[in-house]
C-alpha cells in the first residue's frame, strides 16, 4: 500500500511539474497528459475533504501510465506545490485495481 501511495504521489508531482514547463504539444509525463494528470488530483488532494475514490477518467489515465516512471517521482518536492497528499496519491493505483511495480 505504501508503494502504491508513493507511486501515485510521484505521478501527480512529476506530471504537474513537467507539464507546467513543457510546450503544449509535448505535455506528457510518464505517458500521462496534463489533462489526465488533473483528473486524478481531486482524489489525491491534500485537503480535509478529498474525493474518496479516483474517477473513472483518473483510473483510465493511470491504466496506461508508466507506473515505474511515476514511482521515480514519489519523493518529489513538487507534490506540496500542487497540494497533493503523498499517501493519498500512492493509494490511487490500488483503488483503480492496478498493481504497483515491485521495486516502487
Amino acid at each position: 500500500m505504501a508503494k502504491a501511495v508513493a507511486l501515485a504521489v510521484l505521478l501527480v508531482a512529476v506530471a504537474a511539474a513537467l507539464l507546467a514547463v513543457a510546450p503544449a504539444p509535448a505535455r506528457a509525463v510518464c505517458n500521462m497528459s496534463n489533462d489526465e494528470f488533473m483528473k486524478c488530483q481531486p482524489a489525491a488532494a491534500a485537503t480535509s475533504n478529498p474525493t474518496a475514490n479516483p474517477s473513472a477518467d483518473c483510473c483510465s489515465a493511470l491504466s496506461h501510465a508508466d507506473l515505474n516512471c511515476l514511482c521515480s517521482y514519489k519523493n518529489s518536492p513538487w507534490l506540496s506545490i500542487y497540494n497533493i497528499d503523498p499517501n493519498r496519491a500512492m493509494q490511487l493505483p490500488a483503488k483503480c485495481g492496478l498493481t504497483m511495480p515491485a521495486n516502487c
